[in-house]
Formats: structure tokens, C-alpha cells, sequence
């Protein structure tokens, strides 16, 4: 889902980014959530007074320009925003030898912990771009007799939040148990193991938000074993998209399945889209008056409130449909073209909505 003000900040990325300069004269500064603003003013009239040694005029005097925009920007501040702060200055005048330095200030969404002074032929935006991606979020368990460890995968990053250890033995018995006993008991604890697995995920998956599904990964059959006997519960169980092989059942395995089941988080992603569409062209077919498209019609339902979700297809963006669906708390979804759905939507004209309730 896309809200307003992540679609503006991901517009101005994607301008910044298209933005070349002629030399190394773009200059980005990061500046990280409670750090000290005096010392990045410090740090950056160190950084001018060397640039004034640079012996390409164009460079040192484009450079400089861009530093003393930043330094006037970071003056309007009396400590650093909450969440840091970016700031990315240059000449972006199309005609060689013109100059247009230009400024651009963000208070990025989410802390930033990034400290940089960058000066290069463009701006460095990766640190804010990760913060806009759409960060689905995914419960991870990995597990065998041993061990198992659960997790989530929110956008690209990994969060532990349990390990566990078993009490159960390994497959050899000691001492004079006979071989049939000592599998009954063996057998009991694995059970009992599995149990404590799948509460414990529970506590933890049920209290996340917008769970979106789970994977399960780990060494030898254990995993599968689990997922047979359903120790899950139904609700659970129903949101898991698959399974990995992982040589370890730690946070090093979490790791690991994350890597190795970036085929089935993709068809994930696919299937989201893809469920969102067909619904779509379902109600339009039926006739319900639960499916439109069209700019003008959806603009004038929207704001009666009865926009459930505004689907855009990928570069049919408009400014205007995702502020009005920002005012009314519609969701949007951005849709590719990838797929034989995304074709669909996109020779409709690229923009459509489904409804709460018939509104027509």
C-alpha cells in the first residue's frame, strides 16, 4: 500500500536520481537522528575551505555554491528533526557553464542512521529508498529437534524475536532402554517440542501487524514434519507460503531463508496483485457497482468515502488521485505490467478502483 506522503518522497528520489552533474560537484549530506548540528556546520566549512583548493573553477565554485546552500538550510534548524535529516545541493543547469544550485531538504520518514558527506556526479539516495520500500512483512521459523529460532522479515530487514531448545535426545538411546521404549519417549518429546514451536510462534505472529505470511525453513525433515502434523493453528497455518532447506535453525538461519526463498516472496508479492485485479474485473463483470475506472469517476467517488482501494498501473501515476485518496484514507495500490492482469488494467487506462459499497 502506498500512502501520500511516501508516493511524494519516492517522486522526489526517483528526480533526484535522475539528476547527472557535468563533474564530482553533486554534494549529499546525511545527517543522522540526534546528532549534534554544530558539528556537522564544523564539518562542513572544513569541507569548504578545502574545496577552495580545487583547481577546476567550474567544480570549486559549483561545489562551494552547494555547500553554502546546505549550511543556510541547516541554520533554519535549532536542533536535528527526530528522525534526521537529508539534504542533497547542486548545479542542475542544462547549459554548460550557467549555474542553477538547487536545494532539496527531507525529513526522512524513518530514523536515519546514516552519517555522510558525499560529493559526486549524483546524489546519494539509497538510505532514504530503502525507507520508502514497501516493507510486506513476513513471520520466518526455522527448526529442527534441536533448536528453532522465529522471526519477521520487514522489507529487507531480518528481526530475531525468539530462540528456543528442545529437550529432545538424539536418535542413538543410552544405557539399557530398550530400542522400541526408547523411540515411544523419543517420539512423545518431539511431539511436545513441536507443540512449544507452534506456541510460541502463535504469541509472537498474532501479535504482529499486517502479517502478510510465513516461511519455514530448516535441515532434514523436521520442518516438514511440523508442517504434516498440523501443530499450527488453521489461521496460522494457512498463511504459510512455503518452505526452504537451511543448514541452521539460529538467526544465521533465518538469514539463509530469507536468501533462499526470495522465489516464493516474489510469487507472494505477484499473487497480492494479481488477487487485487482479478477481483476487479470480477465485480465489473457482474455489474455490482462495485468496480470503476476512469480519473473522473474515481476522483468524484472517492470523495464520498466509498473508494475501498484505487489500483494505478506502474507509470500511470497521477498526483492529483493519490492526494485525494491520502485526504479520504484509500489505500492505493501500485499494479506492474508484468503480468497478464497488469496488461489488463493498464489497456483500461491504467486507473481503477474497487468499492466499499455500491456508489453509483
Amino acid at each position: 500500500m502506498v500512502d501520500e506522503n511516501t508516493y511524494k518522497l519516492k517522486k522526489m528520489l526517483d528526480e533526484l536520481d535522475k539528476i547527472r552533474g557535468r563533474h564530482t560537484e553533486m554534494v549529499t549530506v546525511l545527517i543522522p537522528a540526534g546528532y549534534n548540528l554544530q558539528e556537522i556546520v564544523s564539518m562542513l566549512k572544513q569541507e569548504y575551505t578545502l574545496t577552495e583548493n580545487v583547481k577546476n573553477k567550474t567544480v570549486r565554485n559549483n561545489v562551494l555554491g552547494a555547500i553554502d546552500k546546505i549550511l543556510t538550510e541547516i541554520r533554519q534548524f535549532k536542533k536535528t528533526p527526530k528522525n534526521g535529516l537529508a539534504l542533497f545541493a547542486g548545479n542542475v543547469a542544462e547549459n554548460e557553464g550557467q549555474t542553477d544550485i538547487q536545494l532539496w531538504s527531507i525529513e526522512p520518514p524513518e530514523t536515519l542512521n546514516v552519517k555522510k558527506y558525499w560529493c559526486d556526479k549524483k546524489f546519494e539516495v539509497e538510505a532514504l529508498r530503502e525507507m520508502v520500500a514497501e516493507k510486506e512483512v513476513y513471520g520466518l521459523l526455522v527448526l529442527d529437534n534441536k533448536e528453532a529460532a522465529i522471526g519477521i522479515l520487514k522489507g529487507k530487514k531480518i528481526k530475531m524475536l525468539k530462540e528456543l531448545g528442545s529437550l529432545v535426545p538424539g536418535k542413538f538411546r543410552k544405557g539399557g532402554q530398550s530400542a522400541a521404549r526408547f523411540e515411544r519417549v523419543r517420539e512423545g518429546l518431539i511431539n511436545d517440542w513441536y507443540k512449544k514451536v507452534a506456541h510460541t510462534a502463535r504469541e509472537y505472529f498474532e501479535q504482529t501487524p499486517n502479517l502478510k505470511g510465513i516461511i519455514v525453513g530448516g535441515p532434514g525433515p523436521a520442518k516438514n514434519d511440523f508442517l504434516d502434523g498440523d501443530y499450527l493453528l488453521t489461521s496460522l497455518r494457512k498463511m504459510v507460503l512455503g518452505y526452504e532447506n537451511t543448514g541452521y535453525t539460529d538467526e544465521q538461519g533465518l538469514e539463509e531463508l530469507v536468501q533462499r526463498a526470495e522465489g516464493i516472496l516474489a510469487e507472494a508479492a505477484v499473487a497480492k496483485e494479481k488477487a487485487l485485479v482479478q477481483k476487479f474485473f470480477e465485480d465489473l463483470k457482474k455489474g455490482n457497482g462495485l468496480a470503476i475506472y476512469g480519473k473522473d469517476k474515481i476522483m468524484k467517488i472517492m470523495q464520498m468515502g466509498a473508494v475501498d482501494v484505487v489500483l494505478i498501473s506502474e507509470g500511470s501515476e497521477d498526483d492529483e488521485i493519490i492526494e485525494t485518496a491520502g485526504n479520504f484514507g484509500t489505500a492505493i495500490e501500485i499494479i506492474s505490467k508484468d503480468t497478464r492482469e497488469g496488461e489488463q488494467l493498464f489497456s483500461l487506462g491504467g486507473l481503477a478502483a474497487s468499492l466499499r459499497w455500491k456508489a453509483q
